[in-house]
């Protein structure tokens, strides 16, 4: 992925999350906000994890550490 694709698609994300915050802020647009926010983030990490600045050998490291965050959040979510 090219480095304007990657700068194109963080642009997005940045759009998306202020949506996102707008529609959290109302109870009626809460589950669309929280849409918003989901999509803005994945575009964001897969713009991340597929640009020119990672490399093969780093892709081991970015999936223990979404691995281990993704614990980590499910046990806060089944305890809270």
């Amino acid at each position: 992925m090219s480095a304007s694709l990657v700068t194109v698609a963080y642009l997005g994300a940045a759009i998306l999350f202020v949506l996102s915050l707008g529609g959290l802020s109302n109870p009626e647009t809460s589950r669309r906000g929280n849409l918003l926010g989901m999509i803005g983030m994945a575009i964001a990490v897969l713009a991340t994890v597929f640009g020119p600045r990672v490399h093969i050998s780093g892709l081991g490291w970015i999936v223990l550490a979404l691995v281990i965050g993704g614990g980590i959040g499910l046990w806060a979510a089944r305890i809270g």
